[in-house]
């Protein structure tokens, strides 16, 4: 905390004259809000060196490419603490909490959402131009080792959970095809990698984007899926068609759209970024008991059922096991 208070004296030559640690999340990560003399920063304590590189490294970038992220004050000698800019109170999911559970939402959530659609590519394309893929934490890149990470994720950290009887070495077998197929093409764009509504901050009626420290680079379709079929909104489907289409025509402006290609991608990344999901809520849930995501389960579980009218028909095994924990499987309390 020393650090932190002599990185907020330096920015505003004042000691702070209040210190409010926010709530925690997934993260290990302490966030503080500090403020003096009418002005507030967010000091933030990490845990570790590459992941704060990552942050910091990616924070400038985006700054600097007029990208809404925010500001960089200072950073402690170590590297282990920094000051950014305080984007204040108005998280996206916060704003839209009240509308998420009906599934209608009023005309300016729905402005707040397309701007955020909207700009999704540009955050993309912007932040990868020039971009050190090095300093990216934990790996560089979505590739076969990260989806395997991914995969296993599900396996073990919820699947197992579960109870359900399943075969491992045709659940790997599946596996071993969807890895193959999700690095068809990952380009050479920025993958957010938890593009969701949480880490959205409205300020000033646009949004700001936050932890993107485990960003590197990867396939543009991820962080669509990401947004779209995050469990915490469940957006209906006509509002995801909707904001699809937002995305795809901010996509042009970058490059030439193959629609139905696109959306064969798309399809085959939502299932991976939902399996990783699921490895998230078991772990964060039913492991560490943190209610936040084992509430997440039930519509989880909804936009699986959703996902899966259509069968994978290159997973089979896959497709089967995931039908009978979408409708035959009652979530654990």
């Amino acid at each position: 905390m020393l650090r932190l208070t002599s990185l907020f004296k330096a920015w505003s030559g004042r000691e702070p004259e209040s210190v409010q640690l926010l709530p925690l999340s997934g993260s290990a990560r302490k966030y503080y809000r500090m403020a003096a003399g009418g002005r507030t920063a967010i000091g933030v304590i990490g845990t570790n060196i590459a992941e704060n590189e990552a942050f910091l490294t990616i924070a400038a970038q985006m700054v600097s490419k007029g990208i809404r992220a925010p500001q960089v004050y200072g950073v402690s000698p170590d590297r282990m603490t920094y000051l950014q800019q305080d984007l204040g109170d108005g998280q996206l999911f916060e704003l839209l909490r009240p509308s998420i559970e009906k599934g209608v939402f009023t005309e300016a959530e729905m402005t707040l959402l397309r701007k955020t659609l909207a700009a999704l590519p540009a955050i993309q394309y912007e932040t990868a131009d020039g971009l050190d893929w090095g300093i990216c934490f934990p790996d560089r890149a979505f590739n076969a080792r990260m989806v395997n990470f991914d995969l296993n994720y599900f396996k073990y950290d919820f699947l197992k959970f579960t109870g359900l009887e399943f075969s491992e070495i045709k659940l790997q077998d599946d596996f071993d095809t969807l890895v193959a197929d999700s690095l068809e093409s990952i380009g050479n764009t920025f993958m957010f990698r938890d593009f969701q509504a949480r880490n959205i901050m409205i300020l000033d009626g646009e949004p700001y984007f936050i932890d993107f420290q485990g960003g590197r680079r990867g396939p543009v379709q991820y962080d669509l899926a990401s947004f779209l079929w995050n469990a915490g909104t469940h957006f209906p489907k006509a509002v995801k068609q909707e904001l699809e289409g937002v995305y795809l025509d901010a996509l042009r402006r970058y490059q030439p759209v193959d629609e139905a290609d696109f959306r064969r991608r798309y399809r085959l990344i939502t299932l991976v970024r939902m399996l990783q999901e699921f490895g998230a809520y078991g772990f964060r849930g039913y492991y560490e008991r943190k209610q936040l995501f084992i509430d997440c389960v039930p519509p989880a579980l909804g936009c699986l059922r959703e996902l899966i009218e259509q069968p994978f028909e290159r997973y089979p095994y896959l497709t089967e096991v995931l039908h009978t924990l979408a409708f035959d499987w009652e979530p654990l309390k």
